[in-house]
């Protein structure tokens, strides 16, 4: 399915066919592509870019659709390893975390760092965070394909 170029996001750099391989949601996926565009809320003289997720409803592009700069989706990649990071080695803990210290990692960027961390606030988290190292560990060969994708292409560009 053709990406439309006639929104306020313009796409440069598209993949239209991503609904064949949306993981788990592969063949079946309302995903229809993913573009690295202007962002839409460029005002004139300044330029973001900004990564799309295109959702279509069957009928009509959806206002599911999400848009992200690209400095968030490579935060939200760290966010992820540093997860499976924990989670290989939280079974020491009887709820999957240490609930008297729930930080997981403190990651420095830009002069700061960003806090990862188990979200005790969450009232079934004792719960839910077993659910999500199950998810995480049924998916663990559609994201570990990706890694092993991102890692190559890392190596690739020398980092």
């Amino acid at each position: 399915m053709k990406i439309p170029t006639t929104l306020k996001h313009k796409p440069v750099i598209v993949s239209e066919n991503y609904e064949n391989v949306d993981g788990r949601y592969a063949n079946q996926s309302d995903a229809k592509g993913l573009s690295l565009g202007l962002a839409q809320w460029n005002d004139r003289g300044k330029v973001d870019i900004s990564a799309k997720v295109w959702r279509h409803t069957g009928e009509k592009w959806s206002r599911q659709s999400e848009e992200l700069p690209l400095h968030r989706v490579l935060d939200l990649a760290i966010l992820v390893t540093r997860s499976m990071v924990h989670f290989r080695e939280a079974y020491r803990y009887q709820n999957l975390y240490d609930p008297e210290n729930p930080v997981i990692d403190r990651v420095g960027l830009q002069g700061d760092a960003m806090t990862v961390s188990v979200c005790t606030d969450n009232d079934r988290i004792n719960e839910d965070i077993k659910l999500f190292s199950q998810a995480l560990s049924d998916d663990s060969e559609l994201i570990g394909e990706r890694l092993s994708t991102l890692s190559r292409i890392l190596k690739e560009m020398s980092y």
